[in-house]
């Protein structure tokens, strides 16, 4: 007996208004799809539609059956579209958001190596540090640093970012070098506006983690001018290592007080709205990142 198919005839006729519309839908003659609902009235044992030569009308059985039943159906198709898209090729427009410190150091460099892989795949990358609130309209997927408050989400950890407090050697070698944290009372400090927790920097003492309030004569809401303002000489700051990585190892900035810097993980997650089925070329993009970035290669180069 074919639950599904009666199922479907009574929820399709509900929703065109009348078995004619249903039957075209399904595919069916009329009669066809009539006796499918009558067939499901005899196994209920209940009548769920009155029927005149005008309309269809749901009877208070009908309406509690249809209720139930809209929504097994739409996770019956949901259920089938999933494991369909699973063996699919990725392919079409892939929308990205990301913030300028992983997206410029980190994810456009990638993205090459990504479309080798699956070259049908077009990609839009927005690159911005304006909160994305609970998922910017049109965004497939979206790279987020830092926890999650959004249950709408659904989020995969790619890996967790580490802050290094670091500066450049002419920097240092026309101030000198901290060698405590009170020392940095004495320094100019560079931090993200738009972050003030970033101005609160923590270190490890005996007596538990104890925070240094910096202060400097230069500030700017966006990582990537702190970065070049760091190199430039004009101060010392911190900055995730993903920003930094890079200029650590070709010497161009020097990281100070590591003995102290107390380490704060940050995570970084790559999101997408839940409810939705996962497309191929979001879950290929996903899988990229984790298995591209879940090492933390930047931290590996300069370690």
């Amino acid at each position: 007996m074919d639950r599904a198919a009666q199922m479907t005839a009574f929820v399709r006729a509900v929703e065109t208004g009348g078995f004619s519309a249903a039957a075209r839908e399904m595919g069916l003659t009329p009669s066809a799809l009539s006796k499918l609902v009558t067939r499901l009235e005899d196994r209920l044992g209940a009548r769920l539609l009155q029927r005149t030569t005008r309309r269809l009308q749901l009877t208070a059985e009908g309406e509690a059956f249809y209720a139930r039943a809209r929504p097994i159906l739409a996770a019956m198709d949901e259920a089938e579209a999933e494991v369909a898209e699973a063996g699919a090729s990725p392919r079409g427009m892939l929308r990205l958001y990301s913030g300028s410190t992983f997206g410029t150091h980190q994810l456009a460099p990638a993205i090459p190596r990504f479309l080798e892989l699956h070259p049908a795949v077009e990609i839009d990358i927005t690159i911005s540090d304006q909160p994305l609130g609970a998922m910017q309209e049109g965004v497939d997927l979206a790279i987020r640093i830092g926890p999650l408050v959004e249950s709408s989400l659904v989020a995969r950890r790619i890996c967790n970012l580490e802050r290094v407090i670091c500066a450049a050697p002419g920097y240092l070698e026309r101030h000198g070098t901290p060698r405590t944290p009170d020392d940095l009372q004495q320094h100019n400090c560079l931090w993200i506006t738009s972050l003030p927790a970033l101005r609160r920097w923590p270190f490890d003492t005996d007596d538990g983690i104890r925070v240094v309030h910096v202060d400097g004569n230069v500030v700017t809401n966006n990582a990537e001018t702190v970065l070049q303002l760091a190199l430039a000489g004009v101060g010392i700051t911190r900055l995730s290592d993903v920003v930094v990585a890079e200029s650590i190892r070709k010497g161009t900035l020097v990281p100070i007080l590591a003995d102290w810097h107390h380490v704060e993980p940050v995570p970084l997650f790559a999101t997408y709205p839940s409810g939705r089925n996962l497309s191929p070329k979001v879950r290929a993009m996903v899988d990229f990142l984790v298995a591209e970035f879940g090492s933390a290669p930047w931290r590996q180069a300069h370690a």
